[in-house]
C-alpha cells in the first residue's frame, strides 16, 4: 500500500508539471472507487485553475481555489502524467486533461493526469470549503515530517498505552503515514523492540524514534518509495528504497549492523521485522 513517501513522491512529480494549468476535460470509466464519483465532476472542474497540491497523510489535495479534489492511492492505485492521445489500459479509471497554460488552448502540450486502480480501493472526492473538516482528514494525527513532531509531542499521545510501540506508531490518529514498512524501519534506526509497551518508552527513546522516522521517512522519498509491488511514481518508474530496507522483508538474513538474524513476528496481523540484539 503506497505510503507517505510514495504519497509525497507523487506530489512531488505532480505539483509541478500540473500547477497553474487549467482543466479542459475530465473522463470517468468507473461509476466508483471506495466511494461513488462525485456527481457531475466534469462540471465543476473544467475551466479550473490548479493552485497547487499538497499532502495530508496519506491523500493529496488539489487546490482549485476555494475547493479542492482529494486523491487516495489506495492498495494499488497510480497517478501518472501522460501525453494526450495516449490510449487507457486496463483499470484506468479516471484522466483530468490539462492544458497547456492557463491561457493557452494549444494541445501540444497538455497533460493527462490518469488514475490507474486496480483494486478500487482508491478514492476520488470534492470538497467545498476547508478542507481540514472533511471527515476523512479531521481526525488525522500529526505529520511526521513538520516541527510539531516531537518526543514530547509524541508522549503525550503515547502516555498510559499499552499497545506495542509499533502498532501505535502506525495508527494515523496519532502520526500519519508511518505504514508497516516505515515503522519497522523506524524502529531499527532508534533501536526500539516493536513489543515494547508505547507507554513505557523513555522520552529518551523517543526523542530516536521521532528523528529515525523522519530519517527513514525523508530517505525513502529521496530514493522514489518503496516498489514492492503496485507503486510506480507519476512518471511511471518504480522507486528503489526496497533495496535499501534495513530489516522489512529480511527474515531470516545477517543484521547489517550487527550480524545477527532478522526475525519475523506478527503484530496485529502485520509482518513485523527485527534485529532481537540491536533493538531492546
Amino acid at each position: 500500500m503506497p505510503e507517505l513517501p510514495e504519497v509525497e513522491v507523487t506530489r512531488l512529480g505532480i505539483e509541478p508539471a500540473l500547477s497553474h494549468r487549467r482543466v479542459t476535460d475530465v473522463v470517468l470509466r468507473a461509476p466508483a472507487l471506495r466511494y461513488p464519483m462525485p456527481a457531475e465532476l466534469a462540471g465543476r472542474l473544467c475551466g479550473r485553475t490548479l493552485a497547487g497540491v499538497s499532502r495530508r497523510g496519506k491523500y493529496l489535495l488539489f487546490d482549485f481555489g476555494g475547493s479542492h479534489l482529494l486523491f487516495h492511492l489506495g492498495m494499488s492505485g497510480t497517478l501518472r502524467l501522460l501525453p494526450v492521445g495516449t490510449p487507457p489500459r486496463k483499470h484506468d479509471h479516471v484522466d483530468i486533461l490539462f492544458s497547456d497554460t492557463v491561457f493557452s488552448d494549444t494541445p501540444s502540450d497538455d497533460l493527462i493526469l490518469r488514475m490507474n486502480d486496480p483494486r478500487r480501493f482508491g478514492a476520488l472526492l470534492w470538497i467545498d470549503g476547508d478542507p481540514a473538516s472533511h471527515p476523512l482528514l479531521a481526525k488525522l494525527g500529526m505529520e511526521p515530517l513538520e516541527r510539531g513532531f516531537t518526543a514530547r509531542a509524541l508522549a503525550a499521545r503515547l502516555a498510559g498505552r499499552t499497545a506495542a510501540i509499533k502498532q501505535v506508531i502506525m495508527d494515523a490518529g496519532i502520526v500519519v503515514g508511518v505504514g508497516n514498512i516505515y515503522a519497522s524501519e523506524s524502529l531499527f534506526r532508534a533501536g526500539i523492540d516493536p513489543r515494547a509497551p508505547a507507554g513505557k518508552v523513555s522520552l529518551a527513546r523517543l526523542d530516536r524514534l521521532v528523528k529515525a522516522i523522519k530519517e527513514t521517512l525523508r530517505a525513502a522519498i529521496h530514493a522514489g518509495g518503496s516498489s514492492l509491488r503496485d507503486f510506480f511514481g507519476c512518471d511511471g518508474d518504480p522507486g528503489h528504497f526496497q533495496f535499501e530496507h534495513r530489516v522489512y522483508g529480511r527474515e531470516g538474513e545477517p543484521c547489517r549492523q550487527c550480524g545477527a538474524t532478522i526475525r519475523l513476528i506478527r503484530q496485529g496481523q502485520r509482518a513485523s521485522y527485527f534485529c532481537p540484539r540491536c533493538q531492546r
